[in-house]
């Protein structure tokens, strides 16, 4: 039995989506749900020349919205797809310092998560 997937937004992904306007975050959890019923689409993509970075991507009246994003499969229920940031621009071209961004985050989230569950394991003994 495959897991489920489940979105998190991370903090600034979540104040980039409480900051969207209503018909742009309607568009993006259509996408969002779209990906965890496992559909492919030009809605969720992987970033080309990334390491690991997903965009959910959108555009509502002339603007283009961009959530990035990265997969956790470490867990043992569900795979995880964890919202870093967002921006919202006028041009479909994505800047590469925001790729960059999204790599950090997703680093630092797996650094957190490694020493979170070493904690646990010393606890333990």
């Amino acid at each position: 039995m495959e897991k489920s997937i489940e979105v998190i937004f991370l903090p600034l992904a979540e104040r980039v989506v409480g900051s969207v306007e209503p018909k742009a975050r309607k568009k993006l959890f259509q996408g969002i749900r779209k990906t965890k019923e496992r559909l492919k689409g030009e809605w969720f993509s992987k970033m080309k020349g990334s390491d690991g970075v997903f965009e959910f991507r959108f555009d509502e009246n002339g603007k283009f919205y961009r959530l990035f994003a990265f997969w956790d499969n470490e867990g043992e229920i569900e795979t995880l797809i964890a919202g870093t940031h967002g921006i919202v621009k006028k041009t479909n071209k994505t800047p590469k310092d925001e790729i960059r961004k999204a790599e950090r985050i997703k680093r630092e989230y797996f650094e957190e998560k490694n020493l979170e569950d070493k904690r646990s394991r010393n606890k333990g003994k």
